[in-house]
């Protein structure tokens, strides 16, 4: 039975992320930048001033609601997580060097496809029972488009309720045990025998952190998110730099590989590697499973905002996918390919790629650190698919009550996943993920005339910018 199970969510898998629902996310990330003129690209140098002009701001929220910048925080808690480390790995590993160039230009398509997002989940937001801001694709679904749509919200949030289980918590979990796990038995503290009766103690303790922070609501999530965003990509941001900067005279020579690498694989592979479209594949899937633009789970968070100008946040979306792609993505493949590390090409690669070349310049004792940056961004995206899940029951039951029992279950998770294998539990929790994206892209075609509409009137009444 388990064996039938896996074979068939392998082909809905493949079909998925495959080429033809690439195709599509890429399509939709072409239609709306073509339809804004590329805001993404001439009004990137706004967003950013938007963004840093906030981060400087503390201004207290209204209720029910957090500011622009925790929403923006929160977003990334979810997307910049393990896969930012093990995801870019692979990718190289399975696609070249070239991979990488696909992946920045799918990110620059997704700056403008999550920034279509996030104007819609806080245009069409609305208030739930408890007073809080909600919103997201099920509500720009039911809020913006004709009744016979609405099918697609219900699908969207219960695609979303079965994704954070294993995607947003157990296979998080799993990396945080992992790393600790490795960290310690490299300095011989713990014995492998040893290993099980730690990771229920670390379970049971993930498993209380997080619904300590999940229960105290929007608020808390926001606060937590805004602290330790920053603090995990400062510290991997750092590390990635040194190694860069002490490998600088490799830097022209990764640059060419990537470059030259996305079209002609094989001379940069010995030959592993010698199909231009996998290493495209490879680039983009990665990209567009980092970023998460085009599955919109992000602007759940965004609609959280405490704003009155659904466009302002939006460009909060567009610095969302270059801060997680553009930057921490690039930097994990830097130190990959300046650090000289080995690369098995065609065969599959993780978290241990990445490692290798910090352990390369710094020592076995960066382990500490890597452990350490492996467990933010676990953590956070636990938190952040948090939210998520709790948005998308709470559409499905139309109750703000259901929210406090998906929390306790949803953290309880946490000690299934640091204490059992994953195995399938993974793959299709990924199924999953994909499928969330369907309705989404659907929603995304159908209201871009809207988010035309909205853009045009925001820079008609702000000329100068």
């Amino acid at each position: 039975m388990l064996q039938y199970i896996e074979t068939i969510n392998t082909y809905v898998n493949n079909f998925i992320w495959g080429i033809p629902a690439m195709i599509c996310i890429v399509g939709v990330g072409l239609l709306l930048s073509i339809r804004t003129r590329f805001l993404q690209i001439r009004k990137f140098p706004l967003a950013v001033k938007t963004v840093l002009g906030r981060l400087f701001r503390r201004d207290a929220a209204a209720d029910g609601s957090i500011t622009p910048f925790q929403a923006v925080c929160t977003a990334l808690a979810g997307t910049v997580g393990t896969g930012n480390i093990a995801g870019v790995a692979g990718a190289i590993a399975i696609g070249g060097p070239g991979a990488v160039f696909w992946m920045w230009c799918s990110a620059v398509l997704g700056m403008c496809t999550k920034f279509a997002e996030v104007t819609l989940a806080v245009h069409f937001r609305e208030r739930n029972s408890n007073g809080d801001w909600v919103g997201g694709p099920m509500y720009y679904i039911k809020n913006g488009l004709h009744k016979r749509w609405h099918w697609l919200a219900a699908a969207f949030s219960l695609c979303g309720i079965l994704t954070v289980f294993g995607t947003g918590n157990a296979t998080q979990v799993n990396t945080i045990v992992t790393a600790i796990n490795s960290a310690l038995y490299s300095f011989g503290v713990i014995a492998e025998p040893s290993s099980k009766v730690l990771n229920l103690i670390l379970g049971i303790v993930i498993a209380g952190l997080v619904g300590l922070i999940l229960l105290g609501g929007i608020k808390r999530i926001g606060t937590v998110a805004e602290r330790l965003v920053p603090f995990m990509a400062l510290l991997y941001i750092v590390l990635s730099v040194g190694v860069v900067l002490f490998h600088i005279d490799r830097v022209p020579a990764v640059l060419y590989s990537i470059a030259a690498g996305a079209f002609n694989p094989k001379s940069f592979t010995g030959g592993a590697i010698g199909s231009f479209f996998l290493s495209m594949k490879k680039g983009v899937s990665r990209g567009i499973f980092s970023n998460e633009a085009g599955l919109g789970t992000g602007s759940i968070a965004h609609a959280c905002a405490d704003t009155r100008d659904p466009i302002k946040q939006g460009f909060f979306g567009i610095f969302e996918v270059f801060a997680d792609t553009i930057v921490i993505c690039t930097l994990t493949a830097m130190v990959i390919l300046c650090s000289g590390t080995p690369i098995q090409y065609g065969q599959a690669a993780g978290a241990e790629l990445t490692i290798q070349g910090f352990v390369a310049i710094y020592g076995n004792w960066v382990t500490i650190f890597t452990a350490i940056a492996m467990c933010s961004f676990a953590f956070s995206t636990i938190i952040g698919w948090g939210l998520y899940g709790a948005r998308c029951i709470e559409y499905l039951f139309r109750s703000h009550k259901i929210i406090q029992p998906f929390m306790m279950v949803y953290s309880l998770v946490a000690i299934i996943g640091a204490t059992i294998d994953l195995g399938l539990l993974w793959d299709i929790a990924d199924t999953f993920n994909g499928l969330m994206a369907i309705p989404n892209l659907i929603a995304l075609f159908l209201l871009s005339g809207t988010v035309v509409k909205l853009v045009k009137e925001y820079f008609e009444t702000h000329r100068a910018e």
